[in-house]
């Protein structure tokens, strides 16, 4: 273009006014509705397969602090039967008249043997229910992951089917596509 208003065109500029003004109905105007709508759908499953993922790792470290809380206690109860077990040794060998001392000890120990081992227990259980959550949310996570890849890779038949302007690759794109929205609504049911 001059700067006395005289304009001429480019070899490629006829082509884009065209294909402004060009009928979306085509092959290639379906492609790219097909292609968004995947893309689109596509970043909503990965963002759901990285929340999956990270809860995973929330709830295996909160199993991992119950194993070891618990496992403080367990440490605790048998430091308790250890001292247990001492006066008891000791209750068989002193004199009648040291035992009345030595058998209070003995009862205390078992008495609080017991609460630590009832919370030993409840620690433990909680640490493998934090270890299901896990484990289903990673079950999760390759659901999503699963659907995010077909996407993709429907995506990847798009612009094959574009280039080659063959319907049957418009066809798997599409089919390819549905088997991603079907994985994606198998993780959103928790299957």
């Amino acid at each position: 273009m001059s700067g006395h208003g005289f304009h001429v065109h480019g070899p490629h500029d006829h082509e884009i006014e065209h294909a402004a003004h060009a009928d979306p109905k085509g092959l290639a105007g379906q492609l790219a509705v097909i292609t968004a709508v995947l893309a689109t759908v596509g970043a909503m499953f990965s963002y759901m397969g990285g929340a999956t993922q990270a809860n995973a790792g929330l709830y295996k470290n909160d199993a991992a602090i119950k194993k070891t809380e618990a496992a403080n206690q367990w440490a605790l109860y048998q430091s308790k039967s250890n001292k247990q077990n001492m006066a008891e040794l000791a209750l068989a060998l002193v004199p009648e008249d040291k035992k009345a001392g030595y058998q209070k000890e003995v009862e205390r120990y078992k008495e609080e043997k017991s609460g630590i081992r009832e919370k030993a227990e409840a620690l433990d259980k909680e640490s493998q229910a934090f270890d299901e959550k896990s484990a289903e949310q990673m079950h999760l996570h390759h659901r999503w992951a699963q659907a995010t890849t077909a996407l993709q890779v429907s995506i990847a038949l798009a612009a094959i089917a574009l280039l080659t302007k063959k319907r049957w690759m418009e066809w798997a794109t599409v089919g390819l596509g549905l088997l991603g929205f079907g994985l994606g609504g198998m993780a959103a049911l928790h299957l």
